[in-house]
């Protein structure tokens, strides 16, 4: 975690020396190729995302690092840093994604690991409470963006962010 905050910091700096706005794709390769559809699995490095990014690697490896003391004597402490080390890696797919498919999954590995660290002591019955009840809300939100992609996809015909909030003027409200 402090190489990443390292690196965090160090594009977090080169951002604001920047003087223009620069966006970087990094692309890892295709996933979904069907007929004009295609979904790739693309890190968007724009201003935005950078500074996410920082804030969520910095406030992670304050975490880790309380974690870490307050877990030492633990006979669980590494599976713990495990899951935690889990939600910090989809927290920066969910804000380096360049398409709502690679958010969603980013989402989705948040939920996840959300409930794995609320029901970390199984042992103890209002983790498991907590836990539950965390899962079911996040299922309701999950229901929400699913239906939301599935609304973009019909629409615009893509799930890539540039694509979609290029046209999305096109498809605005106008008002009365």
């Amino acid at each position: 975690m402090g190489f990443s905050v390292i690196y965090a910091s160090y594009l977090f700096v080169e951002m604001f020396m920047s003087k223009t706005v620069e966006v970087t794709y990094i692309s890892l390769g295709s996933w979904i190729d069907v007929l004009y559809f295609n979904v790739s699995w693309d890190i968007l490095l724009d201003n935005l995302s950078i500074s996410m990014l920082f804030i969520v690697i910095s406030i992670s490896f304050l975490v880790h690092l309380y974690s870490y003391y307050y877990m030492y004597n633990d006979i669980n402490s590494s599976k713990f840093m495990s899951f935690l080390t889990l939600f910090t890696f989809f927290m920066c797919i969910l804000v380096v994604s360049s398409n709502f498919i690679m958010m969603f999954l980013g989402w989705e590995g948040v939920g996840l690991c959300s409930f794995l660290l609320i029901s970390f002591w199984s042992t103890r019955v209002q983790a498991n409470k907590a836990a539950i009840k965390a899962m079911l809300i996040n299922r309701i939100g999950d229901f929400c963006l699913l239906i939301a992609i599935v609304y973009i996809i019909i629409v615009f015909k893509s799930v890539d962010f540039n694509v979609v909030f290029s046209l999305a003027h096109i498809y605005s409200l106008k008002p009365f």
